[in-house]
């Protein structure tokens, strides 16, 4: 719990100084029609907070050391590689016409995370990697399937919100999604755990 904590106190330093202190213009990053297709919904902010809970279920399940070394490797990867874009090419999104005001939850949350840093969406990255993870190690527990349904519920929820609370575009989005999965395919998934035979460690 304490290194979740701590890892994820990093990622917000370097978060928001690059979203503070943009190197280049910074790019707006345009709307598509699935943009005016999904309408803004304020209460879709818990789903999109959720994220933090989310991730932090991966280390809870892991096994080993070497387990949870192979998936530090794969988080600070996307971050990095999330950083580089961003330094290289700062992004926003177009202002939304809405008086954030009327909707207080939402307006907190744009007075902290600002609408840069955008392309790609690493919430939308994160919520990719944490499903794949998930998926995995409830497969490797023998989890019932409706977990693994929920599970996958949950990661596409947490991508809906970012186009429902109106913080990240379409684009930011299915970027993100390709990041995700770039991260899991260059980094294989498959980490066998011990066997039990006999009642000892083969």
């Amino acid at each position: 719990m304490l290194g979740t904590t701590g890892y994820i106190a990093l990622f917000m330093v370097g978060y928001f100084w690059l979203l503070r202190h943009p190197m280049f213009p910074v790019t707006v990053i345009p709307l598509t029609s699935l943009d005016r297709l999904i309408s803004f919904q304020p209460w879709s902010v818990g789903l999109y907070a959720s994220l933090w809970l989310y991730i932090s279920l991966v280390p809870m399940l892991l096994y080993s050391l070497r387990e949870l070394l192979f998936y530090l490797r794969e988080v600070t990867f996307l971050s990095l590689s999330g950083f580089a874009i961003f330094f290289f090419w700062p992004t926003a999104i177009p202002k939304p016409d809405i008086d954030w005001a009327q909707y207080p939850s939402i307006e907190f949350l744009k007075s902290v995370d600002a609408s840069g840093n955008a392309c790609p969406s690493l919430h939308v990255a994160f919520a990719v990697l944490t499903g794949i993870w998930l998926y995995r190690l409830l497969k490797q527990l023998g989890a019932p399937a409706i977990l693994r349904i929920l599970n996958g519920c949950w990661c596409v929820g947490i991508i809906y919100s970012t186009l429902a609370t109106k913080q990240h575009v379409a684009i930011d989005m299915e970027m993100g999604v390709v990041l995700g999965l770039s991260v899991t395919i260059l980094h294989p998934l498959v980490l066998p755990r011990p066997r039990i035979l006999h009642g000892e460690h083969e």
